[in-house]
C-alpha cells in the first residue's frame, strides 16, 4: 500500500513540472500502466485480507452496503484507503455541487472503465484506469454529518415483499428456531407467524436471497448458497436501518475463503453483492414510488 501511495505522490510531483517539459507519450503510457498495476495489487491484497479475518470481512460488507452501486473491486479499494467513507465523488463533481476540497486533503483511488481493446483471442476487453476520489468528510460540505433517513418498519417490509420472485406465505409449521424458509420444490418462502418487524426483515431478506440464487436450472444447493444469503441479508439490514448487533456473526468466514485465490474471493463477494443488489433494487423502486405518491397526495 505504501508503494501505491508513493506512486501517486510521484505522479503529482511530475504533473506539477510537466508544463516545463515536452510531453513524452511512452513515459506517460508506462506511468499509467504502473498505476493500474498498483491498483490491481491493492485489490488483490485487500481481498486476501478480507478472506483471512472475520472483522475485516464484516467491514467489507459494511462498505459494500454503503456503496452498493460500486463494484466489488471498488468497494475493496475504498475499504483499503478510506474505510470511514460514506459518500464519494471526484474533484469536479464536488465543485459542481458547491463543495470544496479542504487543503492538504489527499484523494484515494477507484477504477473506472476506459477504452475497449482487442484481446489476443479476438474478444473485446475494457481497460480500467485509476480515478481520484474524495469523501464528503474531506470537503467543506455542511451536510456531511447528516444522519441517514431510513424507511419506517411498515414501508420497509412492504418494499421487501414487493415484486418478490416467489410467493411468501405465513406458516405455523416451521421447525423450531427457523423463522423463514425458502422451499425450492414449491418455489415459495414460508415465514413464521407472529414475528416482530425486524425479525421478519432479517429472516425474509435471507430467504429472498436464496430464491434469487435459485436460477431454476438444477444447480441450486441451499447449503452452498447459505453463506451468500446470510451475508446478503446482513448487507440489506445495514442499508435499511435494521438492527444487526447480536444477530450476525462472521468469525467463521476465513475458514470458507482463506484457501481461495484473490480472483475467486472476488467472485464470492460478487455473488453476495448481486443477490443483495437484486433485492435492494426492487426495494428502492418501491420506496421511490411510495414517496412520490405521498408527495402527490392532497393536503388535509
Amino acid at each position: 500500500m505504501s508503494n501505491f501511495d508513493d506512486l501517486f505522490r510521484q505522479e503529482q510531483s511530475q504533473a506539477a513540472s510537466m508544463s516545463a517539459q515536452p510531453f513524452d507519450k511512452e513515459a506517460w503510457a508506462q506511468k499509467k500502466q504502473e498505476q493500474r498495476e498498483a491498483v490491481y495489487a491493492m485489490i488483490d491484497e485487500t481481498a486476501t485480507a478480507v478472506a483471512r479475518d472475520g472483522d475485516t470481512f464484516q467491514k467489507y460488507l459494511d462498505m459494500q452496503s454503503r456503496f452498493d452501486r460500486y463494484s466489488v473491486s471498488n468497494a475493496l479499494l475504498i475499504l483499503a484507503q478510506k474505510p470511514e467513507a460514506t459518500r464519494i465523488a471526484d474533484f469536479n463533481t464536488w465543485k459542481e455541487q458547491g463543495a470544496y476540497i479542504r487543503k492538504k486533503e489527499s484523494g484515494f483511488y477507484i477504477i473506472e472503465p476506459g477504452e475497449e481493446y482487442q484481446r489476443q483471442d479476438g474478444s473485446t476487453g475494457i481497460s480500467y484506469n485509476p480515478k481520484k476520489m474524495f469523501d464528503i468528510s474531506q470537503t467543506g460540505n455542511s451536510r456531511k454529518r447528516e444522519t441517514p433517513a431510513y424507511p419506517d418498519e411498515r414501508m420497509r417490509i412492504k418494499a421487501l415483499l414487493a415484486h418478490a420472485p416467489v410467493p411468501v406465505r405465513i406458516s405455523d409449521t416451521l421447525p423450531s428456531g427457523v423463522n423463514a424458509l425458502y422451499q425450492p420444490d414449491t418455489r415459495e418462502i414460508q415465514i413464521r407467524r407472529g414475528l416482530d418487524a425486524n425479525h421478519i426483515f432479517r429472516a425474509l431478506a435471507q430467504e429472498l436471497a436464496q430464491a434469487e440464487m435459485d436460477k431454476g436450472d438444477g444447480s441450486y444447493n441451499r447449503s452452498e448458497q447459505g453463506f451468500h444469503a446470510y451475508c446478503a441479508s446482513y448487507m440489506l439490514c445495514k442499508q435499511y436501518g435494521v438492527e444487526t448487533n447480536g444477530f450476525y456473526h462472521f468469525e467463521g468466514v476465513p475458514q470458507r475463503l482463506e484457501t481461495l485465490e484473490p480472483q475467486e474471493i472476488r467472485a464470492e463477494l460478487t455473488t453476495i453483492k448481486e443477490a443483495a443488489g437484486e433485492i435492494s433494487g426492487r426495494m428502492n423502486r418501491t420506496l421511490n414510488q411510495q414517496r412520490q405518491q405521498k408527495r402527490q397526495e392532497p393536503e388535509r
